[in-house]
């Protein structure tokens, strides 16, 4: 009996994949040319040396300071489509040592063959300082052309060693007018975008996903994939579309980074500067990137300390009952608890003197270092003590006239009586320094008919 053949499924030709279709929008619309590149006009505006440098193939090593989104790889790509080298890109979250020696050593083999590799490396902080020095003499010698990408702080995150062999350029978040821009290309282009699509949209909506795309320009068109996707062919992306797409959408802050040590000291400044509107708007952008708020709270409470210190007590107060109101009620109920405080923490009278006073006391404590306390200061509970002289001739200030021992020493014989404590003439301070000017010039003329008798 003749046996059947099952009939061969034909395997997919993966040749024919339209792997482009693949591609998630913002990789298919990252800019080809200089010119595609919307915002960084301060970097790359005609006539700008970075510009000139990249479009006649003469460009240096670089590190890309800039936060997500902004055009670190696609410059970096586009150096080297204009200078004809070979682009290589590694991740410092994805690789280590070995995976970056094997690319190095490729680069030098194409180096010997007479062309250059743009070695990329995203999150290039990432790394450490062995892994970093690992580039120097690939650098030195002109095997690779380097593009270090960051969005820290360079000088806190990468060592001294590569620093001084790459060129530092900041980039900057992209304008929302910037973002629309490259939005709108996105919707126009047949090849690469949406254009196919006949997709309709009102500037006012585009502009708002470039609103809620913070600067990050890979973000609004990853919106605007998901919005068109739900629109449909020949659809029309309209607010209730956006309201379900941009629903989640969360701003930039980076819990250990520089922005937040930036926004911490925006914060600070704004209630040293008495201004209860900005230190509102820097609370709520904390609070909004997901700060932790006893954080928070202990910041506020440092404040009061230092900035208002006795100029207003009741600040401190305020602040350490902010704090465990948020303990006790969580967010968002406890979150009006520190915006009540930092508004009367940016209200109320400043006053440094206390925590000014506070470090010179310090600072004399290093300088003078174990000074024996005074004989007439120190403590005398046994009989012994009192024979060696301690506690001879104390005064007790309760016996003395106004209640106050005006010709009595409280520091160490070497140092003299020193002055720390400056008090202002705000709020409280204000009748606590006319007290003590009173107080002080009292007991220097105490002091000052001592040593007359004394003579």
């Amino acid at each position: 009996m003749a046996r059947t053949r099952t009939p061969a499924i034909p395997e997919p030709d993966l040749l024919s994949v339209d792997r482009d279709a693949l591609r998630p929008l913002a990789e298919r619309m990252r800019p080809r040319t200089i010119d595609e590149m919307v915002g960084q006009r301060r970097l790359l505006a005609p006539g700008t040396a970075l510009r000139r440098a990249v479009e006649s193939g003469r460009v240096h090593s670089m590190i890309l300071w800039g936060p997500p989104g902004c055009g670190k790889t696609t410059l970096a790509q586009l150096l080297a489509t204009y200078a004809d080298a070979e682009f290589r890109a590694v991740s410092a979250v994805l690789v280590g040592l070995p995976e970056v020696r094997q690319v190095l050593a490729e680069a030098g083999l194409r180096f010997s063959e007479g062309r250059r590799t743009v070695m990329f490396v995203d999150e290039v902080h990432r790394f450490n300082k062995a892994q970093q020095d690992a580039f120097l003499p690939h650098i030195e010698r002109g095997t690779i052309l380097f593009v270090g990408a960051t969005t820290e702080n360079p000088s806190f995150e990468l060592n001294s060693a590569l620093l001084s062999r790459c060129r530092v350029h900041v980039m900057e978040s992209v304008s929302p007018e910037d973002i629309a821009v490259a939005l709108q290309r996105a919707l126009d282009d047949k090849e690469r975008g949406l254009g196919d699509r006949d997709l309709h949209i009102a500037q006012e909506q585009l502009l708002l996903i470039a609103k809620a795309a913070d600067g990050d320009v890979r973000r609004a068109l990853t919106f605007l994939e998901i919005a068109a996707d739900l629109a449909g062919e020949g659809g029309t992306i309209t607010e209730q579309t956006l309201a379900q797409v941009l629903a989640d959408r969360t701003r930039r802050f980076d819990k250990g980074g520089e922005q937040f040590y930036d926004q911490i000291s925006a914060l600070h400044k704004s209630v040293r500067s008495s201004n209860p509107d900005a230190a509102l708007y820097w609370l709520a952008r904390m609070m909004d990137g997901g700060a932790d708020a006893s954080y928070l709270a202990r910041r506020l409470t440092r404040m009061a300390v230092e900035d208002i210190g006795l100029a207003d007590p009741r600040a401190l107060e305020m602040a350490v009952d902010a704090w465990g109101t948020y303990d006790r009620l969580g967010s968002p109920e406890g979150d009006l608890a520190l915006a009540q405080v930092a508004i009367y923490l940016a209200t109320t009278s400043k006053s440094n003197a206390a925590y000014m006073a506070w470090n010179q006391a310090r600072s004399d404590v290093e300088e003078y270092g174990t000074l024996d306390v005074p004989m007439h200061i120190r403590n005398a509970p046994t009989k012994l003590m009192k024979q060696l002289g301690y506690g001879k001739g104390y005064q007790y200030d309760h016996d003395a006239a106004g209640g106050i021992a005006l010709g009595q020493t409280g520091f160490p014989d070497a140092m003299g009586e020193r002055v720390y404590y400056a008090p202002t003439d705000r709020g409280l301070e204000g009748r606590m320094k006319e007290k003590l000017d009173a107080l002080r010039a009292a007991r220097a003329q105490a002091r000052s008919d001592t040593d007359g008798n004394d003579a």
